[in-house]
């Protein structure tokens, strides 16, 4: 009996590693010294870009399979983990190179800087979508699962807001994304409209 492609384990590897990718690229820049002349700058810039990557197929993978191609939608578990690893790398590298591990100087940095503080609000939202992304743990949560996850539409707003306030003069990128994460929210909202307007009509 033939395997469905969608559910074919060599191509579920092959995703996996594909998405891997972006990070076995930095580590070997890393370890080649072939970042440029600002490696820490090179690494922060990359790892958050493929956050906001990664969230854009989270979010594009419900209106695809509702529109008939529902093959992202198989692997929106996976690529959520995605945005989460590497959203860690990122703060991982802003902790190494940017406070030295520093819990005092993570404190200002979140005072001082709405950026950071909007980007860590966003990692700290993730680490329970992470961890209850396991099967098990999923199972015995049941509804309450898809209620918790639809925190990931705050994790887009926050991570967008952490762009845009980087982005400073340079807003072309911030405001790509804006459009792209605001067309596919307004895409969820409007049959909760729709619902919540039949409801209130009934």
């Amino acid at each position: 009996m033939s395997i469905p492609l969608d559910w074919n384990p060599a191509l579920r590897v092959l995703v996996f590693l594909a998405c891997l990718g972006p990070f076995v690229l930095l580590v070997n820049g890393v370890v080649s010294n072939s970042l440029g002349p600002d490696p820490a700058e090179h690494l922060m810039h990359i790892t958050g870009e493929w956050v906001m990557r990664f969230m854009v197929l989270v979010l594009l993978a419900t209106p695809l399979a509702r529109h008939g191609w529902p093959r992202l939608a198989r692997y929106r578990r996976m690529l959520g983990l995605y945005v989460w690893f590497y959203a860690t790398v990122h703060l991982l590298v802003f902790a190494q190179v940017f406070i030295g591990w520093s819990g005092d100087q993570l404190v200002r940095e979140l005072v001082d800087r709405p950026y950071v503080l909007v980007g860590f609000l966003a990692w700290l939202i993730l680490v329970p979508l992470g961890i209850t992304s396991v099967q098990t743990i999923r199972k015995r949560m049941g509804r309450y699962w898809r209620q918790l996850h639809k925190l990931t539409y705050v994790v887009a707003v926050l991570g967008w807001l952490h762009l845009f306030w980087l982005s400073r003069s340079d807003v072309g990128n911030a405001v790509l994304y804006g459009v792209i994460f605001g067309l596919l929210l307004l895409y969820r909202i409007r049959p909760i409209a729709k619902r919540v307007s039949f409801k209130l009509r009934s």
